[in-house]
């Protein structure tokens, strides 16, 4: 687990009001560089929405947010990136009918040189150049770049999208995942959990929302647990067990408790 003076991701007293709904109520979360964090809850426990804040969809009621020490104020998914937090989303948001090239670099097309430029024409060779590059950089072996996405397994799919987010991380990034395991099988699993420590090793701050709580025993280096919009744990992993883990997500028992 990396150490460092300064968190990648902060959340400061985060709230989240709903008229005279509290969905979330004075939540604080500091990620270090190169850490894996997971973030669990029961269904309504406010962890897909503070994964919402952490990610821009969300403005908070009340409460600061920093990336590296400086203080953010998200106003959309947009700013959220510019600032270098990128969400890999449950539904993945490929383009099936792309390949993996096309994928990887969307939002970052290249333009052809010249006159086919000005009219529009993308430079195909150029971007499966590079996002070959991204992947040999990310330590990726998966399908040729030229491959559709809707030829792809489920794994293979959740690869892309997760290494098309991380190729636009920066050092000490901020990467945001919502069940990156979902409705995978035991192979496909593994190579998501090797992905993830991959990132963590170049330094990316990961923030995993999960149900998988082998998957968090297995990758994370630290969880936090919320119930009811509050944080009742943060600790180390190698410090609980899973019976532990479970106390909190159900109510049964908060950190404290457990501590005396």
């Amino acid at each position: 687990m990396a150490v460092t003076t300064t968190p990648a991701f902060e959340l400061e007293s985060i709230s989240m009001h709903y008229g005279y709904l509290k969905v979330l109520d004075d939540v604080t979360v500091r990620v270090a560089p190169g850490e894996v964090l997971a973030l669990l809850g029961d269904n309504g426990a406010g962890k897909s929405t503070l994964l919402k804040v952490m990610s821009g969809a969300h403005r908070p009621s009340s409460g600061t947010i920093r990336v590296q020490g400086n203080e953010h104020d998200f106003h959309s998914p947009r700013r959220a990136s510019e600032a270098g937090v990128e969400m890999v989303y449950q539904d993945l948001a490929l383009v099936d009918a792309m390949d993996i090239s096309f994928n990887l670099m969307l939002g970052r097309e290249r333009m052809s040189k010249g006159l086919r430029g000005l009219l529009g024409f993308i430079d195909r060779r150029a971007m499966r150049r590079e996002a070959q590059l991204e992947l040999d950089a990310l330590g990726i072996r998966t399908a040729p770049v030229t491959r559709p996405v809707e030829m792809l397994s489920s794994g293979q799919r959740q690869i892309v999208a997760i290494a098309r987010a991380a190729a636009r991380l920066h050092d000490g990034g901020v990467l945001l995942m919502d069940e990156p395991t979902a409705a995978l099988g035991h192979e496909q699993t593994e190579l998501v959990e090797e992905l993830i420590g991959a990132m963590a090793a170049k330094g990316i701050a990961v923030v995993i929302v999960t149900h998988n709580l082998p998957l968090v025993m297995n990758v994370a280096d630290r969880i936090v647990v919320l119930n009811r919009g509050r944080k009742v744990a943060d600790i180390e992993t190698s410090r609980t067990d899973t019976d532990r883990v479970v106390s909190w997500i159900i109510g049964a028992s908060v950190q404290g408790d457990l501590a005396r």
